[in-house]
């Protein structure tokens, strides 16, 4: 993926390292509610995040030291709240750009926003907005990426790491450094209105993207092909017979 020089937002100016924290969406959450001033682009990282959050209520483990476990503050004004599944589209962007000259073409995102390596999950984000009103305020962007942990709960069947998939151990600091950058040049990106060209190169990264495969939907075993994702960031699917679309948690992939 090309990288584009940027001269907006410089996402990881503020760094602040925390020892052992619950969850650094939560942590920057409360702080913003109690008026603690951070300034956007803030990066809240922590070395042990004992209770990370999923989507939908869900849980990201992740062993102390080992992994780029952290929150950044975006606020992302330019936006419609109706339209903030492109922040996401732009995050997971800039995640594959850090990604790809390590693992290169292997590298898919399945929807919404898990990291994938071939058939198995690397990472996630979780994006928490603030809306005042009709006015989108701050958004809270949780990225954790599994780096030197080799041993997972069998809860985490397919999970990964870049150890495991390069044979060496990566030094946390440097690869938190680089991934700023890359979020830096995404969120630059989405400012200057390249959302359609965005969703176009977010599309043609989608894990299982115009493959016939199968899904569950409820409790019924359903087969067809993923064709697009909508401006509010639900995936359409086609059956054959009929496209439905789906929202997160609606459907699962088999």
């Amino acid at each position: 993926m090309q990288s584009n020089t940027f001269l907006g937002l410089i996402v990881g100016e503020n760094i602040i390292t925390l020892q052992r924290v619950n969850s650094t969406n939560d942590y920057l959450k409360h702080n913003l509610s109690n008026s603690t001033p951070y300034r956007e682009g803030t990066v809240i990282m922590a070395e042990d995040q004992y209770a990370g959050k999923g989507q939908m209520g869900g849980t990201w483990a992740s062993q102390a030291g080992k992994n780029l476990t952290f929150s950044v503050l975006f606020n992302p004004v330019f936006l419609h709240p109706k339209n903030q599944f492109q922040l996401n589209i732009a995050v997971s962007l800039a995640i594959i750009q850090f990604l790809e000259p390590l693992l290169g073409k292997k590298l898919r995102i399945k929807w919404p926003n898990d990291i994938y390596v071939d058939e198995r999950k690397l990472g996630g984000i979780l994006i928490e907005n603030i809306i005042r009103g009709t006015m989108w305020k701050h958004a809270i962007v949780g990225i954790g990426l599994n780096i030197n942990q080799t041993d997972f709960d069998e809860t985490y069947h397919k999970a990964c790491s870049l150890k495991q998939m390069l044979g060496k151990t990566f030094a946390i600091k440097p690869l938190l450094n680089l991934l700023c950058k890359a979020l830096s040049n995404e969120y630059y990106l989405l400012q200057k209105g390249t959302i359609e060209k965005q969703k176009e190169q977010y599309k043609s990264l989608l894990y299982r993207f115009e493959e016939a495969s199968s899904f569950k939907v409820g409790d019924e075993l359903m087969y067809g092909k993923i064709i697009d994702v909508t401006t509010e960031g639900r995936l359409l699917i086609d059956f054959g017979d009929k496209v439905l679309d789906f929202g997160i948690k609606e459907i699962t992939f088999c």
